[in-house]
C-alpha cells in the first residue's frame, strides 16, 4: 500500500550512468502514508470497471521501460517510454504510457477484457508513424512508433513504441468495438523535438455526465501532417455504481483533505457562508435598494434558481465598524464546501472544495524593481475559490489536483505536491489578498518582462486543515443522498457592482512612478484581465462553467 506504481525492468537503473545524474523519472513516487483502506459496499474501489457492451476495464500502474530520450520535453530532460506490465489475467493492452522525465514515474493506463467474445480484436497490422533515427538527440538509440490497423468496425486507443524497427507481434494489443469508443483529443505536453509533439489523451467531451473514459495512452503530432486517429474508451454503463457512497466520501476526504496556508499578511480571510450570513450580511433587491433584507441562517430567504439578471444581491453590514470587521472573514469559523462529482465516465470521483471569503483584497503589482499596491483595483465584495481533488475509482487513489487560479487554474499530478507532514493531505497556497492557490510557495507574476500583477504565497501561520470542517453539499448522481442547502441555488452575485474610474486609480500610481518604469507599467495596465478591473461580486459554485463539466 501507498506504492502507485512498480518497475519490473532492471535497465531503468542504468539511466544514470548515460546522464551521469539521477532522473526523477527513475524514482517510483510513493505516497507518505499507506493509501486508506475503505468500508466495503458498491462498486468503488474494486480494482475493475465493467464499462458495459462485454468491455471491463482495470487500472495498471506498472511498467517495463522501453525507451528514454534525454532532451528535449519539460525542463529539457526528455522523456520515457513504457510498456505497461502485471497484466491481470485475462485483460489485454490497448496502448503504451510515456511520461516525461522532470518528475518521478507515476501514471496508469487501462487493459481490458472481453466479456462478449466480439469486443476486443488484435489489429490487422501496424504502420510506423515516426522513428527517431534522423534526430540529433541524446537517446537510448532509435526508437519506433506504431499504429495498430483496426479490423472494421473497431478502434485504436493507444500506439506502441519499439527500440527495433521491426513490426511488434499483432498478439500484443487489442483493438475496442467502435461503439465503446469516443473521440479524444491531445491533453498535457510530454515531450517534443524538432517539430514532433508528444501529449498524453482525454476525452473531447468531459462532465459528470459525458460518458468518455480516459486510457491513460498518449499520442504522436507532426507538425506538417496529420496526428494518428485514436479514441478514447466510453461507458455505456454509466449508472454510477463506481462512485464512492456516504461512507467511502468521507473516508476520501479525511485521508486526502487538503491543508491551505495563507500568507503572513493576508488581511482578508474565509469564514463559513453561516458565520457571513450571522454577522450582518445583507441581501439587496433592485428597487428597493433602502431596505435590505438580513439573510436568514443557511440562506432560507434567499431566491432560488432563476439566473443571474441583476435582480438581487449580497452585500456587507451597512455599520462601518461591521463592514471592516466581516471583510477580514474568520478562520476559526470557516468551513468547505464539497461538491462529488463523477467524471471521465465515472472512472474517477472529483472532489471539489469551495472556499468562502467575504472579501477580496485589492491587487499588487511589481514593476521591475518596484512593488505597487493598485488602490481598488483587484477589490470586491464576495469571493469563491476551489480546489478539486481527482481520485481513481479503481482504487481510490488521489491522482490529481485542481487549484483555482482567478478565472483559470492548473491541474498538479500528485507526484509534484506537496503534503503536509508524513499525511496524504496536499499542501495548497492562497495567494495575498487574490486567494489564487498555487502547489508551492513564493510569488507568481502575471505578465511578463518583470512586469504583473503580483500573486504572493508564504506558509504563515494562518492555515486551515480543510478536513477538519467541511460539509457535502451536493452529490450528483443515484446513491449521493446530499440534500443541498438554499443558499447553493441562490444564482445571484454575491456582492454588489460597484462602478468607480479605473483610469483614476491607474494614474495615481503611474504619478510616483520615474518615467522609465512608468512605459511599462502602461503597457502592462492594457493588458490586465478584465476580471481584476472594477468591483463586482462572484456568483456562487453552481453557476460556474466546472460545476458540470470539467477544469480548465
Amino acid at each position: 500500500m501507498g506504492n502507485c506504481l512498480s518497475i519490473s525492468d532492471p535497465s531503468l537503473e542504468d539511466v544514470s550512468k548515460k546522464t551521469l545524474k539521477a532522473l526523477p523519472v527513475e524514482t517510483v513516487f510513493k505516497f507518505p502514508s499507506p493509501l486508506p483502506t475503505f468500508t466495503q459496499g458498491d462498486g468503488f474501489a474494486k480494482q475493475t470497471i465493467d464499462l458495459g457492451g462485454g468491455l471491463e476495464v482495470s487500472q495498471v500502474s506498472t511498467f517495463n521501460k522501453v525507451w528514454s530520450t534525454y532532451e528535449g520535453g519539460p525542463d529539457n530532460l526528455g522523456a520515457t517510454f513504457f510498456e505497461p506490465s502485471s497484466i491481470p489475467s485475462g485483460f489485454s493492452i490497448l496502448g503504451y504510457y510515456a511520461q516525461p522525465n522532470n518528475r518521478q514515474l507515476f501514471g496508469w493506463v487501462l487493459t481490458a477484457r472481453d466479456l462478449s467474445s466480439n469486443t476486443l480484436k488484435p489489429p490487422l497490422d501496424y504502420t510506423l508513424i515516426g522513428n527517431t533515427e534522423s534526430l540529433k538527440i541524446k537517446q537510448d538509440g532509435p526508437s519506433y512508433f506504431w499504429q495498430p490497423v483496426p479490423p472494421d468496425g473497431y478502434q485504436v486507443v493507444g500506439l506502441i513504441v519499439t527500440n527495433s524497427s521491426q513490426k511488434p507481434p499483432l498478439e500484443k494489443l487489442r483493438c475496442v468495438r467502435s461503439d465503446l469508443t469516443e473521440q479524444c483529443e491531445a491533453d498535457t505536453w510530454i515531450w517534443g523535438t524538432n517539430g514532433v509533439n508528444i501529449s498524453n489523451l482525454r476525452p473531447t467531451t468531459r462532465g459528470t455526465q459525458a460518458t468518455g473514459v480516459s486510457v491513460g495512452t498518449f499520442t504522436w503530432q507532426p507538425q506538417n501532417s496529420s496526428p494518428p486517429t485514436l479514441s478514447c474508451l466510453k461507458n455505456t454503463n454509466l449508472d454510477f455504481s463506481t462512485m464512492p457512497n456516504g461512507s467511502q466520501i468521507e473516508e476520501l476526504f479525511q485521508s486526502y483533505s487538503p491543508w491551505v496556508y495563507f500568507h503572513p499578511d493576508e488581511e482578508y480571510l474565509p469564514s463559513s457562508v453561516n458565520w457571513y450570513f450571522n454577522n450582518g450580511a445583507l441581501l439587496y433587491k433592485r428597487g428597493e435598494e433602502s431596505k435590505p433584507t438580513p439573510i436568514e441562517l443557511n440562506g432560507t430567504n434567499l431566491p432560488q434558481g432563476g439566473s443571474n439578471d441583476g435582480s438581487y444581491w449580497l452585500d456587507l453590514p451597512i455599520d462601518k465598524n461591521g463592514k471592516e470587521r466581516v471583510k477580514k472573514g474568520d478562520l476559526q469559523s470557516t468551513q468547505v464546501y464539497l461538491h462529488i462529482k463523477p467524471m471521465l465516465g465515472a472512472t474517477f470521483t472529483d472532489i471539489s472544495i469551495w472556499i468562502f471569503y467575504p472579501f477580496n483584497g485589492p491587487a499588487r503589482a511589481k514593476v521591475k524593481f518596484v512593488n505597487l499596491t493598485l488602490g481598488r483595483i483587484g477589490e470586491h465584495i464576495g469571493d469563491w475559490e476551489h480546489a478539486t481533488l481527482r481520485i481513481s475509482n479503481f482504487t481510490g487513489e488521489l491522482w490529481r489536483v485542481f487549484l483555482s487560479q482567478h478565472s483559470g487554474g492548473v491541474w498538479t499530478d500528485a507526484c509534484d505536491l506537496e503534503f503536509q507532514g508524513v499525511s496524504n493531505k496536499p499542501v495548497a497556497y492562497a495567494s495575498l489578498h487574490g486567494h489564487a492557490m498555487y502547489p508551492k510557495p513564493g510569488l507568481v507574476l502575471q505578465g511578463d518582462d518583470g512586469v504583473g500583477i503580483r500573486n504572493d504565497t508564504a506558509k504563515g501561520k494562518k492555515v486551515i486543515d480543510t478536513g477538519l470542517g467541511y460539509e457535502v453539499i451536493a452529490a450528483e448522481y443515484e446513491g449521493g443522498g446530499v440534500v443541498e442547502p438554499p443558499w447553493v441555488n441562490y444564482f445571484r452575485k454575491w456582492g454588489p457592482k460597484i462602478d468607480y474610474n479605473v483610469d483614476d486609480q491607474v494614474k495615481s500610481v503611474e504619478r510616483i512612478l520615474p518615467g522609465f518604469l512608468k512605459k511599462a507599467f502602461v503597457k502592462f495596465v492594457r493588458k490586465i484581465p478584465d476580471e481584476v478591473y472594477g468591483e463586482d461580486g462572484p456568483t456562487g459554485p453552481k453557476l460556474k462553467g466546472n460545476w458540470a463539466g470539467d477544469e480548465s
